[in-house]
């Protein structure tokens, strides 16, 4: 089983990127389980042709017994949804939220009830606190990457994401694998990126184009894979998906291989 934590700044396309990277494995006959750790609780829309699912926070406030069949929802190509959710606004940490939900899920045997290949966690990462740093603190995620475009608000998340899990990959727990860059199309953006790259001490992975394709199956509710399966963009996600799986670890042994 792959353990992925997919981090980046608020807005840069890190729902987007997870979506569509969601999607092509599961095109390739992976069994995926994507995790929406950011209190917007959209992570997973685009697989759910923008049906809103019940979080588990929500859930859990409803006050009945929580069962899997309540929080974990069937998305294209079989990807398995499930979004954490926050505290209701000025009400409480939306961190605790995170650790609330994983808590929850854990004690329901989410992973052993379903068994997926590849479970990736989709998580804001504009702070690295202790609920949102929760998938490579307490050992849920074992490989992290970071969406980040050249601007350079996004490159300093990102230099905090990389501090945060060098903590942590000291303490054997998840570890940093590379940047995906979701190119805003500014000026030099690519030496940007490449610069920041060399002062966190990682590499870029791959650069996603900026593509009007992207916002044009948005408005279709739908992630690239499923609205414009054979376009340019497309292709970058599934290209996105090998590289991934190729820098990521097999925790457990015994995932079908990824066709190609």
């Amino acid at each position: 089983m792959r353990r992925i934590a997919i981090y980046g700044k608020g807005g840069i396309g890190k729902s987007t990127t997870s979506a569509n990277i969601s999607a092509a494995l599961a095109e390739e006959g992976l069994k995926v389980m994507q995790i929406g750790c950011d209190p917007k609780s959209d992570s997973t829309r685009m697989l759910l042709n923008g049906k809103r699912i019940p979080t588990v926070l929500e859930t859990m406030r409803g006050g009945s017994d929580v069962t899997l069949d309540d929080i974990v929802h069937e998305g294209y190509g079989g990807v398995l949804c499930v979004e954490c959710g926050g505290p209701s606004p000025g009400t409480g940490c939306a961190g605790r939220g995170i650790i609330a939900a994983f808590e929850t899920l854990e004690r329901l045997g989410a992973t052993d009830a379903y068994r997926p290949d590849v479970i990736i966690y989709d998580v804001l990462g504009d702070v690295v606190c202790g609920g949102f740093a929760m998938p490579i603190r307490n050992g849920y995620a074992s490989d992290v990457f970071v969406v980040s475009s050249g601007e350079m608000m996004s490159l300093y998340a990102a230099s905090n994401i990389a501090s945060a899990v060098s903590n942590f990959s000291s303490s054997g727990y998840a570890r940093l694998c590379g940047l995906i860059q979701n190119s805003r199309g500014i000026d030099s953006e690519d030496t940007l990126v490449d610069t920041a790259c060399r002062e966190i001490g990682t590499t870029v992975i791959a650069r996603i184009s900026r593509s009007q394709t992207v916002q044009d199956c948005e408005a279709r509710n739908m992630t690239v894979i499923e609205g414009e399966p054979g376009s340019a963009q497309a292709a970058s996600y599934r290209a996105l998906a090998k590289i991934i799986l190729s820098l990521s670890k097999d925790t457990e042994g015994g995932m079908r291989a990824i066709r190609g």
